[in-house]
This record gives C-alpha cells, sequence and structure tokens, in this order.
C-alpha cells in the first residue's frame, strides 16, 4: 500500500488523515449540538452537559492537530488531478469547497479553543496541554470575538461538509467515477492535470468576511468596574481594587470576580482596647464575572441575586501576628456567618495597600444545595481581596 500520493491517487498516509478527520468531525459537530442545546436543570443535568462539552472541545482540539498534519502532508504531497477538468465550473466550485473545508479544519477548532482559554469556568478540555493558550489573555472581548468567530466559522465548515458529501455522492452515483475509490481504496484514476488557484483565493475571501462579519457582530462587552463604588464613611477612601474568588468545576479551579462593591474602612494604626479600627463592606452580586458559566452562577441554584442581591461584611479590625485580621459577621444568600479575613497591610504615608485571602465552604451559605459533592462544583470558594486606598 503505497504511503506518497500520486498525480493519480491518494497515498495511505493521505486517506488515514482524510478519515480520521471526518471521523472526529462527525463526532464532535453532534456532541456539541447537543451538549448547546441541553436544558440545565440540576446538577446531574449540568454534569452530563460539561461532560458532553469536554468531550467536544477534546474532540475539536484532536481535529485541530489531525488537520495540521494532514495540510503539511498535502503541501509536500502532489495533488491528485480532477477526474473532469473540462468541466471548468464543477472544477472550480469543488476546488473551492475543499479549501474552504482545509481552512474550516483550522479555524473552527482554534477559534473554539481561543474562546475557551480567553473565558472561565464550564467543561475543562481533557487534553494534557492544559487549558490556556499562550499570548491569549483571560478577556470577556476575547472571548466574545472567538466565540462570534467560532459560531460562524462553524456554519462554514457545516456547509462544506454538506457540499463534501454531495459532490462525492454524485461522484460515485451519477457520474460512476473513480473519484470516491481514489480516496476510500487508493486507486488510481484520471490524468495528470494542474490545479486551479483562483478557488483557494476565493475561499480566503469568504473567511475573511466572514471573520470581519463575526467581529462586527459583536457587541464589545461592559468594562468591569477596576474600582468600587466611592466609599461612604470612615476615614480610609478606597481607590482602587477587586474581589475576586476562585472554586474548582468539573475539576479545574477557573477563577471570577465581582465588578461593583463599596467598603466603608475606619482604622488607626494605633488600637483602642484591642482594635485598630472596623470596615463594612457590600458587594453587589449582580455585578459577578464568571465566564461562560456566569448567568448559571446568578440564578436560583447558586446565588440567586433577584432574592438576594448583595452580600455585607461587618467586622472589627484588630492585629494578628504579622498583619491584622478582619473578624465579624458575612451576610450571603439569608444567611448571616461568621467570618475572620486575615489580610497583611502595607501604609506609605496617606497610602495603604491591602491583601487578604480567605476560604469559605458554599454549603455554609446555602449556595448550590443542590449539587451535593464535588465533582461538579467544589465546596471551598476562595475569596481574595486587594485594595490601595487613601487616608481621608
Amino acid at each position: 500500500m503505497p504511503r506518497p500520493n500520486t498525480s493519480q491517487s491518494y497515498g495511505s498516509v493521505a486517506r488515514t488523515l482524510h478519515w480520521l478527520t471526518a471521523l472526529l468531525i462527525l463526532t464532535a459537530i453532534p456532541l456539541g449540538l447537543i451538549a448547546n442545546d441541553m436544558a440545565l436543570t440540576g446538577a446531574a443535568s449540568a454534569a452530563r452537559k460539561a461532560q458532553l462539552f469536554s468531550l467536544h472541545k477534546t474532540l475539536g482540539i484532536a481535529a485541530f492537530a489531525v488537520a495540521l498534519l494532514r495540510i503539511l502532508w498535502a503541501l509536500v504531497q502532489p495533488r491528485p488531478a480532477p477526474l473532469h477538468p473540462g468541466r471548468r465550473l464543477e472544477t472550480l466550485a469543488a476546488e473551492a469547497v475543499h479549501w474552504t473545508l482545509y481552512l474550516s479544519l483550522v479555524a473552527v477548532p482554534l477559534s473554539g479553543w481561543v474562546h475557551h482559554a480567553a473565558t472561565t469556568g464550564f467543561a475543562p478540555i481533557l487534553w494534557p496541554l492544559g487549558q490556556g493558550l499562550p499570548f491569549v489573555p483571560v478577556s470577556e472581548a476575547v472571548a466574545a470575538s472567538a466565540g462570534a468567530l467560532h459560531w460562524i466559522f462553524t456554519k462554514l465548515l457545516i456547509a462544506s461538509l454538506i457540499l463534501h458529501v454531495a459532490g462525492a455522492l454524485k461522484h460515485a452515483l451519477i457520474d460512476r467515477d473513480g473519484t470516491l475509490a481514489r480516496m476510500i481504496s487508493g486507486r488510481a484514476a484520471g490524468h495528470p492535470a494542474p490545479h486551479p488557484k483562483a478557488p483557494a483565493l476565493a475561499a480566503l475571501a469568504v473567511y475573511a468576511a466572514a471573520a470581519a462579519l463575526a467581529i462586527g457582530l459583536t457587541a464589545p462587552p461592559e468594562a468591569a468596574a477596576s474600582a468600587p463604588q466611592a466609599a461612604t464613611a470612615g476615614n480610609w477612601q478606597v481607590s482602587e481594587g477587586s474581589i475576586a474568588f476562585r472554586v474548582r468545576q468539573m475539576g479545574a479551579e477557573v477563577e471570577g470576580r465581582f465588578g461593583i462593591w463599596s467598603a466603608e474602612i475606619i482604622f488607626d494604626e494605633t488600637p483602642v482596647d484591642g482594635r485598630n479600627g472596623q470596615v463594612t463592606a457590600s458587594i453587589d452580586l449582580a455585578s459577578l464575572a464568571l465566564g461562560s458559566v456566569g448567568d448559571q452562577a446568578k440564578g436560583p441554584e447558586f446565588l440567586d441575586v433577584v432574592k438576594h442581591p448583595t452580600a455585607t461584611f461587618t467586622a472589627d479590625i484588630r492585629p494578628e501576628g504579622a498583619g491584622y485580621v478582619a473578624e465579624g459577621t458575612l451576610d450571603l444568600h439569608g444567611q448571616s456567618r461568621p467570618l475572620s479575613l486575615p489580610f497583611a497591610l502595607q501604609i506609605d504615608g496617606d497610602s495603604a495597600r491591602v491583601t487578604g485571602t480567605v476560604a469559605l465552604d458554599r454549603r455554609d451559605f446555602g449556595i448550590g444545595a443542590g449539587y451535593e459533592d464535588e465533582e461538579t462544583v467544589g465546596f471551598a470558594v476562595t475569596l481574595d481581596i486587594a485594595l490601595t486606598a487613601r487616608r481621608n
């Protein structure tokens, strides 16, 4: 069985890559469509949806790797000539579909991978290379653009597949020539002839137009507030900061943050009766950003921001070791629980920098009560606090 191509036949390497690619694509596309349409009605359905998306993403990246090998092999191999070069329009159309498929095999999984890397949450890739990509930041704008490109490129891929299969069936059932047999068994057919360059350029033009359309239709997401709302009391005014959190989802750590919050801080370096002051922080839970699962996290199964729009932390500040601790109560999701937040403090004149980390258990606040194990969503939620304040 010859491995290289000839001007009249496909070798075993090309045929193996062709059918492996077909198998991966025809498995990944239905998985993605089924997972996308699956409703979330509880922990079991969320787990199934995430598993299907994980398989879809993993098969997509496998298809991307196989497609790159296939394209590289094609670049160093002769391409079998069209069997009917005299049918110019049909030959041009077939070549255009062929090049559109090549572009699709790269653009569809790559845009999906970029979207996955640029967002957080839901359905990790079952792949040893990890969840991120070099030079792809976690960014709502990047995720939105990549998601739009993936959606449009997928439609081009499906259309190209339909045309490709229809053409193969025409050759087999109507023309009764050796086109399909060349890819199935490697049988030689046809006569050497040049391949036109116009279809490749046309395919590139179609993809450029689709990319421009996708980016043009992508509404820029609202910028998340990097600074909290102005404090309304206290002798320290917060100028900037962040409240972020980390939780394990489907075995992978995901990160989120709250874009709108306020803090009222009274603090003095010299403690009085063992206390340095007090703090009251209020968080707008609807400002949560958690990538592709943000809406679910704000829904009734978890934070239920319609019923519980705000979380409030009220605490006294006292020294502890080399740093400080804010010890008080967190009101969240209709529950009130004690909370001690250790933090480091650096004061430079009238400017202060605060960083602190604390772990919560979502079950203490009745969040995600339907998710009774950690297979889908972890119990522990780690809060990371960072802020800069100026003395009033």
